[in-house]
């Protein structure tokens, strides 16, 4: 379980960021921006697209619906 994103990028030779909790995307450079939260803290990478992303539960948070 959880490497689904691992065994793609492998299988088409593409480079990886795992585990991202903030992505910023550069289309004219070709690079991704990539946060991720390790053990000692933020790990920042760049990333040359194309790129298989993986993200950590922080990167979306959900909206609660208001009710009437």
């Amino acid at each position: 379980a959880g490497q689904t994103g691992q065994m793609l990028a492998g299988l088409m030779g593409w480079a990886q960021a795992t585990f991202a909790s903030k992505v910023d995307v550069d289309p004219a450079q070709k690079v991704a921006h990539v946060t991720r939260e390790i053990d000692g803290g933020l790990e920042k990478l760049q990333c040359r697209l194309p790129l298989v992303i993986t993200t950590d539960l922080r990167l979306n948070e959900p909206r609660y619906a208001s009710l009437p």
